[in-house]
C-alpha cells in the first residue's frame, strides 16, 4: 500500500495530521509526501516525522512541474513515480486517521468489482468560533446528507479525505492527467471510474478534517468556493439543498404561510428537530449543550452563503 499525501504549506495541525499516518496498523506500507516547492514549510515537518519514525518507509518529493490548471493534480502526477505498490490511497494533507485506517480500507480494494473506496469525513474546530461554526457545516449538514444519499443507495461522490484504489483502476483512467484541468478532482476520479462500470464504495471508516478558519472573511473564503464547486457538479441537488438548512428555511416557510398564528409552532418543531440530528449525527458523539447556539447559527450562515454562491 502506498498512501500519497500532497502538501502544500504548513496547516494549522499539520504534524498532528500526518502523524496519525505513522501510528498505522498495518504490516507494511508507504508514504508518499509531495511538495512544488524544496522550501515548502511543510517539508520541515516531514523531516521530523523521518527522525521520529525511521523504520518506515517514507519518499519526499518537490517536484515543480505544472501538468494543468489543478496544482494539487500536478503534485499527485510528479509523486506518482515514487509510489511503489499497486494499492494506493489519496487523503488531503489535513485529513486524521485512527490506526485501523488501512485495515478497514484494504478490504474493499480485493473485490475487483470495486473502483474507489471513499471516506466521510468530520470536522474538528481547532481556531476558535468561526472554525466551530465550519466545523458545523460539515458534522451537521454535509455529511449527514452524505449519509442520508447513501442509504437511498446513491454512490455518485468522492471525498479528497480518503480515495483508494488499485494502480490498474487509475490506468485504466487515464491516470491522474485526466484530472489536471478539474476543480473537484476527487469526484472526478469517482466518476471516471464508474464510467468504467466499477463501484464505488462509501467506507464504514470516518476520518477527520481539520477546519482551522480563524474569522469570518476566511470562513465565508472558503466555504464559498465550496458551495460553488457543489454548485456546478450537481446543479439540481444544490438547487433543492435551501430546504436542508432547517431553521432559516422553516422561518421563511412560516412567513410565507401567511398563518401567523402557525409560526410558533413551525419553529419549534424545526428547533427541536434540529437539537435531534445534532446529538443523532453518527459522527457529532456526545457534544454538550453549548454546541447547539453554534449549530443554529450555522445553519443561518451556510443559508445565507446557498445564497450568495448562486
Amino acid at each position: 500500500m502506498s498512501i500519497l499525501k500532497p502538501l502544500c504549506g504548513y496547516e494549522a495541525r499539520l504534524y498532528e495530521s500526518l502523524r496519525s499516518y505513522c501510528l498505522l496498523e498495518y504490516p507494511s506500507y508507504q508514504l508518499v509526501f509531495g511538495v512544488a516547492d524544496r522550501k515548502d514549510p511543510a517539508v520541515q515537518v516531514v523531516e521530523q516525522l523521518r527522525r521520529e519514525f525511521p523504520h518506515l518507509e517514507m519518499a519526499l518529493v518537490a517536484c515543480g512541474t505544472r501538468h494543468g490548471s489543478n496544482p494539487k493534480v500536478s503534485n499527485l502526477i510528479n509523486m506518482m513515480p515514487a509510489a511503489r505498490h499497486d494499492y494506493l490511497v489519496i487523503a488531503d494533507s489535513d485529513i486524521s486517521v485512527g490506526s485501523d485506517y488501512l485495515a478497514r480500507l484494504v478490504p474493499h480494494l480485493a473485490d475487483l468489482g470495486v473502483g474507489i473506496v471513499t471516506c466521510a469525513y468530520q470536522g474538528q474546530a481547532v481556531n476558535g468560533l468561526w472554525s466551530k461554526v465550519g466545523a458545523e457545516f460539515i458534522n451537521g449538514w454535509f455529511t449527514p446528507s452524505v449519509f442520508v444519499a447513501a442509504l437511498f443507495g446513491s454512490r455518485e461522490f468522492a471525498f479528497g479525505a480518503t480515495i483508494g484504489l488499485r494502480r490498474e483502476v487509475l490506468e485504466s483512467v487515464g491516470g491522474f492527467a485526466v484530472l489536471a484541468d478539474q476543480l473537484a478532482d476527487d469526484y472526478r476520479l469517482g466518476e471516471q471510474t464508474r464510467r468504467l462500470g466499477l463501484r464505488t464504495v462509501l467506507s464504514e471508516v470516518i476520518v477527520s478534517t481539520t477546519v482551522g478558519e480563524r474569522t469570518l472573511p476566511d470562513l465565508i473564503d472558503h466555504e464559498l468556493r465550496w458551495l460553488r464547486t457543489i454548485r456546478c457538479l450537481r446543479p439540481t441537488g444544490y438547487g433543492m439543498a435551501g430546504i436542508s438548512y432547517s431553521v432559516p428555511a422553516a422561518t421563511v416557510g412560516a412567513m410565507l404561510s401567511l398563518h401567523w398564528f402557525a409560526m410558533p409552532w413551525i419553529l419549534s418543531a424545526t428547533l427541536l428537530l434540529r437539537v435531534a440530528l445534532y446529538y443523532a449525527a453518527p459522527l457529532a458523539g456526545r457534544r454538550g449543550l453549548r454546541g447547539i447556539p453554534v449549530a443554529l447559527a450555522a445553519d443561518c450562515v451556510l443559508f445565507a452563503l446557498w445564497c450568495g454562491s448562486l
